[in-house]
């Protein structure tokens, strides 16, 4: 249900994004390493903490593989992120957040994210409607939006 929801918000709201099995997608312009260029920045203007940047295609090619420009930002913020490893410490799992900046068959360049709500929803602590949840998904919408418009 909540996916719908997510879902039907983002139709009524004309955003550029759109989800898909709790994964959201938003098309960015610039190439990948600008868009990822941008989400960091916006990522510690927030005041948020980047833990990582992972870069999958520079890691293929390290073993002679090819891969597309596919990077990952790994950030958080323990105000945010504790309180559900307090409900629930399989939260642990899936936090700190994620956000992977990826080009496509195309050549399009994508940000994708895993809806909060969606990630958490499976486990026993984390309450329906959780405060935190509400807040990661309105901090992931904001830093993406931005980056992606870079």
């Amino acid at each position: 249900m909540k996916r719908i929801l997510i879902a039907a918000a983002m139709v009524v709201a004309g955003s550029a994004a759109f989800a898909q099995d709790g994964l959201i997608k938003l098309k960015a312009q610039g190439d990948v390493p600008t868009v990822m260029d941008a989400l960091e920045a916006a990522v510690k203007d927030a005041g948020a903490t980047v833990f990582a940047r992972v870069d999958h295609a520079g890691g293929a090619e390290t073993v002679g593989m090819e891969l597309a420009p596919e990077q990952l930002l790994i950030f958080g913020n323990p105000k945010l992120g504790t309180p559900a490893m307090q409900d629930d410490p399989l939260a642990g799992l899936y936090l700190p957040l994620r956000v992977l900046v990826y080009s496509d068959a195309d050549g399009m360049t994508w940000i994708a994210y895993e809806d909060p709500a969606a990630m958490l929803d499976g486990l026993e602590g984390i309450p329906d409607g959780a405060e935190y949840e509400a807040k990661m998904q309105g901090a992931l919408k904001m830093l993406t939006t931005k980056a992606a418009v870079n």
